[in-house]
């Protein structure tokens, strides 16, 4: 059993260290210089292609030495947008980008789909290799993803309706992770038109030091903010609110230094996952995210509140959150780590506390190394869990489980903590398989105490 002052101790030194993490995140900085779309040709007029306007913008914007492009109030149709360096692009009030819902608008670049890099269609907004970028204000991105469009490619549940386009064919998803496990380069992966493969929404791809703030995105594809192989990223009072299948609200993968904050998320799936890498394209990388802070989040609908996984082959450690509420009918569970024996990684210190939880689902805490979808999941690869500790935490409905885990015999989810956590209404209180060293602190579930176990 862990000792209880000890689980204090590294509870109380762990945070500590997160205040250092913040202090090391660098922030964007931008010349006071505006470039306005319209100025480059770009009009609110339905139908009206802005997308070399707003291309030209960013350009000049950058060659200038950076600053900040206007999108001003508007309804203003686009394809893809491609971030440059030292540029913010600024939504005004009442802004909005509608983009583009053809799918040979988006051009092959280098990104990845579920957990696997690959060469697909553009991410919406999308920087590649760039520094000291932006997408501020108070306008909407609106992707104007439907079941007319990106979304029917995932079929019904994840599975194909025949005579339609889906990304379950063999030759689609299926074949990208083959060939992947095959170590083919990632230059030679090439999918996009007809593989159905949708794309990301905003994606950061191998940048340093971005920004994404006060904008709403509604109606994506597919993964909505996705920072990748990125550092030093603040996500700052941005409202997400799409429903569509995979519509993840944030997920930082292979990331380091990530700061979300005073966000809102309102999702089709996952309200935060965390990523690092599905099966051996993760371990080819071997990239952990780490370093990454939550704070002052709301989360609504989804399957999960702060997640880690299932794409996590190459690892999470040092996530905090805090001061975070989550409550929906709709919402599964407030935190899970999901991963299996394909996946693999070491998910270490997580830390979560101050935060208020209405009604889950299933339950507030998911550990499990048995997580399973599209068939088969088991391999070698036996992950680790370990130094999860949730405090100060308090839950009105928590579903059907305070905890639910379940670990390997020869790798038992080790040391978890509950301290000063209140459940006013559980079906049960733990469900435990190869759990080792869970410290139960001043903790009461459905009004009774209790005991360490």
């Amino acid at each position: 059993m862990l000792n209880v002052s000890l689980h204090a101790q590294v509870s109380d030194l762990a945070w500590k260290k997160s205040k250092t993490i913040l202090t090391n995140i660098k922030q964007t900085s931008f010349k006071n210089k505006t470039y306005n779309i319209l100025d480059f040709g770009a009009q609110p007029i339905a139908k009206q292609d802005n997308t070399q306007a707003i291309t030209k913008a960013i350009n000049t914007c950058s060659k200038n030495g950076g600053g900040k492009v206007i999108i001003p109030k508007g309804k203003f149709f686009t394809g893809p947008i491609h971030l440059d360096n030292n540029v913010n692009l600024h939504l005004e009030e009442g802004a909005e980008l509608a983009f583009s819902t053809n799918s040979k608008d988006y051009p092959i670049v280098q990104t990845s789909f579920e957990g696997t890099e690959c060469m697909n269609y553009s991410p919406l907004i999308y920087a590649f290799q760039k520094t000291n970028i932006a997408v501020t204000g108070k306008g909407t991105l609106n992707g104007q993803a439907s079941e007319d469009n990106w979304w029917k490619w995932v079929g019904k549940d994840h599975k194909s309706i025949p005579g339609e386009p889906s990304q379950n064919d063999p030759e689609n998803r299926d074949r990208l992770v083959s060939i992947a496990e095959e170590n083919i380069p990632v230059s030679k992966r090439i999918f996009g038109e007809n593989h159905y493969l949708r794309p990301n929404f905003v994606e950061f791809f191998e940048c340093n030091t971005a920004l994404i703030e006060g904008i709403t995105i509604t109606n994506a594809p597919f993964w909505i903010i996705h920072p990748m192989k990125s550092k030093n990223i603040t996500i700052d009072g941005v409202t997400v609110a799409s429903h569509g299948p995979n519509n993840d609200g944030c997920d930082p993968e292979y990331c380091e230094n990530v700061w979300i904050k005073n966000c809102t998320f309102n999702t089709g799936d996952d309200c935060i996952a965390i990523k690092s890498g599905r099966d051996g394209d993760g371990r080819r990388v071997n990239m952990p995210s780490k370093n990454i802070l939550i704070q002052n989040c709301k989360m609504i609908d989804g399957h999960g509140g702060v997640v880690i996984g299932s794409e996590i082959s190459g690892g999470v450690n040092n996530v905090f959150v805090e001061n975070c509420t989550m409550d929906s009918p709709n919402l599964d569970r407030a935190i899970r780590i999901k991963t299996n024996s394909k996946r693999g990684g070491v998910i270490e210190n997580i830390f979560v506390r101050n935060c208020e939880v209405g009604t889950v689902k299933e339950c507030v805490l998911k550990l499990n190394m048995f997580y399973a979808i599209y068939g088969d999941q088991s391999g070698s690869f036996i992950p680790t869990i370990r130094n999860i500790y949730l405090e100060n935490i308090k839950v009105k409905n928590g579903g059907k489980y305070a905890i639910l885990a379940n670990g390997y015999e020869e790798s038992p989810i080790e040391n978890v903590g509950f301290k000063n956590v209140t459940i006013d209404k559980v079906e049960n209180d733990f469900s435990l398989k190869n759990v080792k060293n869970l410290q139960i602190t001043n903790t009461t579930i459905n009004g009774k105490k209790i005991e360490n176990q």
